[in-house]
């Protein structure tokens, strides 16, 4: 065997092994295991994992068995020779609740769920080009929807909001202006910002009337009354010009079957000076550019699992999570947008904030 294709040889082991380690690590994720694993002190036997996990030792001595073997878990012995089981203290920010933004343990149940809502539709799609309803994703949906949820509480008043122009977007939104979020689903951020700047009046915009009629009995309970919330498709062709003073739109853009509509419409809806938020994944827009891209292999699937073939509905443009900077930079300018600047956001190595002036 040449040198050539004994590394890859390799590199196919590698990819065996570590899709099998998603897949554990996505059910030790879900199921609360590495929870239960950092709160017991010191190296535990299987069955004292099993009763602070709550599940069933059987099982969890094969799934430690992949923790393990992948190096995820530490085994070590007692003094009778019983195996026991330890996850570092140095992982525990990195696969649970408690690690915040560093947290990449939630990722792992991605592509499983992916997995479970769309081979079948991706294997189809493959032969005739035809995309993927929405209703083929209801538990992905609700998945992306607690991250996307956590994360908004999390951090958007306290660190995104303030990064928007040095600080004033915000003083803008105390004083009082008209805020639209494109792709809204049950309102979150909505929720978050008018809590934050009850002077400001906001709009949420979505095309599943579920997820609004959710949002309204939300906001309705907490008895905010600066939220307003409208079945509309970003694309379609009943919005109103010139209503707003700030849109923004978080990681909705490249799932529109429409993309270069949606952003026409949301030009036209900006008042004159209106600036619009694009919160999208941080990627180049070529394949090449992409190859050290540190999650590229991660995102992509992502893409042909989802963001591509719900694109493609109803022969739509199917652009796909990774069009990147260069493509979204220059469909923003196409639509009517003045400047566009493109900038990291705090606390979020995903995404790029894509600022854009009308």
């Amino acid at each position: 065997m040449g040198a050539k294709a004994e590394l890859f040889s390799k590199k196919m082991c590698d990819i065996l092994n570590y899709g099998a380690l998603n897949l554990a690590m996505g059910i030790g994720y879900e199921t609360g295991l590495f929870e239960a694993l950092s709160r017991i002190d010191g190296p535990a036997s299987c069955t004292e994992i099993a009763a602070e996990a709550g599940v069933s030792e059987r099982y969890l001595r094969e799934w430690v068995g992949v923790m393990v073997c992948g190096g995820i878990v530490e085994v070590s012995a007692d003094g009778q020779g019983n195996e026991l089981f330890e996850l570092p203290e140095e992982y525990i920010p990195f696969l649970c609740r408690s690690g915040g933004n560093s947290n990449l343990g939630v990722y792992t149940q991605e592509i499983p769920l992916l997995t479970d809502c769309a081979r079948q539709g991706v294997l189809e799609g493959m032969k005739d080009g035809a995309g993927i309803p929405y209703a083929r994703y209801p538990k992905f949906y609700s998945f992306m929807e607690e991250l996307a949820d956590a994360k908004h509480r999390e951090v958007l008043v306290r660190t995104f909001l303030p990064s928007v122009l040095g600080g004033e977007m915000v003083r803008r939104m105390k004083k009082g202006i008209s805020v639209c979020d494109i792709g809204c689903a049950e309102g979150v951020a909505l929720e978050v910002m008018a809590q934050a700047f009850p002077a400001s009046q906001f709009t949420g915009t979505d095309i599943s009337e579920e997820s609004l009629e959710n949002g309204r009995k939300r906001v309705a309970d907490l008895g905010l009354e600066n939220i307003t919330f409208k079945l509309q498709d970003a694309a379609g062709d009943n919005v109103e010009p010139e209503q707003f003073d700030y849109i923004t739109a978080f990681d909705s853009i490249h799932d529109q079957t429409r993309p270069f509509a949606a952003l026409q419409n949301i030009h036209n809806q900006l008042k004159p000076g209106g600036i619009f938020s694009m919160i999208d994944i941080k990627a180049d827009s070529s394949i090449s550019g992409n190859m050290e891209h540190p999650m590229g292999p991660f995102l992509y699937a992502v893409s042909l699992m989802h963001c591509m073939p719900v694109g493609l509905m109803g022969g739509g443009t199917g652009l796909g999570m990774m069009w990147g900077r260069e493509k979204a930079v220059s469909m923003c300018r196409d639509a009517g947008f003045s400047r566009i600047e493109v900038t990291d956001i705090p606390e979020d190595g995903f995404n790029s904030h894509y600022l854009c002036f009308k």
